[in-house]
């Protein structure tokens, strides 16, 4: 008999999340908006996020506002958890991948985005990307490579406002970090990877510019370099084993190139839900593994991608439920 999707359990297990971190996630503390973002966008992908009441949507949009930096020029953003007080100013420095998930949060739980200050974020993209196209995480000495491109494109297209990166820089970066296979890397000279690809592919999709710059035959050979991937699930470089979370790196990916329709979608979901735990509900990273907050996650937006029913719909391209992006457009238009 083929398994069902443990709906319910899922869902109580973001909301756990939201009310107390679990001690195996301690040392994540730092990092707490990715914690609230699998949880927040995952309750949304489960169709479920009207169980949380407004108060506590309300306190979470007031919260992650509180993790904005600015007026600092450089340094302004979002960081990643309150760690760091308010009263540390010369130590706070906003980071790329955390003002893209306070962003999308916002957006998520249904905010204006009318306290984001644009003008500080722009010039704290602009402060991160370095010569040759890529971004750092944040300008206080931090590592760089195509994660933060995507950050970023994510950040213009949500801002709409692209004039915090220089297009010709990033997209020379990503064509520069094409591996010898067809697929992208981390960044120039680094081995393919369904992660990174996915962030260079979906970079290039948000700047309109994907079958401009790539050839048919780069298209061709990228798109047949991610359906290889697939075993039963997916995988994110040959030789490993396939892994819940590449379902959505990957077939995200494919999505995006138009070829999702020759990946074997039967294989995939049986996969997926055979990573579920029943118990407590969640999604491991392989069968008979415990669950955690990424897998989850990235297990539901594997499903929906496949049209799972009860799930929503996905903006691939942003990570986000195509509610959240239709509520994007809506107050784009009030700007």
């Amino acid at each position: 008999m083929q398994p069902q999707l443990a709906k319910e359990k899922h869902a109580k297990y973001f909301q756990r999340i939201l009310q107390i971190m679990p001690s195996d996630l301690a040392d994540h503390d730092c990092s707490r908006l990715t914690i609230a973002f699998f949880a927040i966008s995952g309750l949304d992908i489960l169709n479920c996020l009207n169980d949380i009441t407004n108060e506590t949507k309300l306190e979470a949009i007031d919260w992650i506002y509180g993790l904005q930096i600015t007026g600092a020029g450089p340094r302004s953003g979002f960081q990643p958890s309150t760690t760091i007080p308010k009263d540390a100013t010369k130590y706070q420095c906003g980071h790329i991948a955390m003002t893209y998930l306070g962003l999308v949060n916002l957006l998520i739980l249904g905010d204006d985005l009318s306290r984001v200050d644009k003008k500080s974020i722009i010039e704290g993209m602009q402060a991160c990307q370095n010569p040759d196209g890529s971004f750092s995480a944040m300008t206080m000495g931090s590592e760089s490579d195509i994660r933060f491109l995507y950050c970023t494109c994510c950040i213009s297209t949500i801002l709409n406002d692209w004039s915090g990166m220089d297009k010709t820089k990033a997209i020379d970066y990503i064509l520069k970090s094409i591996s010898y296979d067809g697929a992208m890397g981390h960044g120039p000279g680094l081995e393919s990877h369904g992660g990174s690809t996915f962030c260079a592919v979906a970079s290039l999709f948000l700047m309109n510019e994907l079958h401009n710059v790539l050839t048919q035959d780069q298209l061709n050979r990228l798109r047949r370099w991610c359906l290889m991937r697939q075993n039963s699930g997916f995988h994110g470089r040959p030789g490993k084993p396939f892994d819940t979370c590449y379902s959505f790196w990957v077939g995200a990916t494919l999505q995006l190139l138009d070829v999702n329709k020759f990946s074997d979608p039967d294989e995939n979901r049986t996969f997926l839900l055979g990573t579920q735990n029943y118990v407590t509900g969640g999604f491991a990273k392989f069968a008979d593994c415990q669950p955690d907050p990424l897998h989850t996650y990235f297990g539901l937006c594997g499903l929906s991608l496949l049209g799972e029913s009860n799930l929503c719909v996905m903006n691939a391209a942003l990570n986000i439920s195509d509610r959240a992006y239709k509520h994007l457009l809506k107050i784009q238009k009030l700007w």
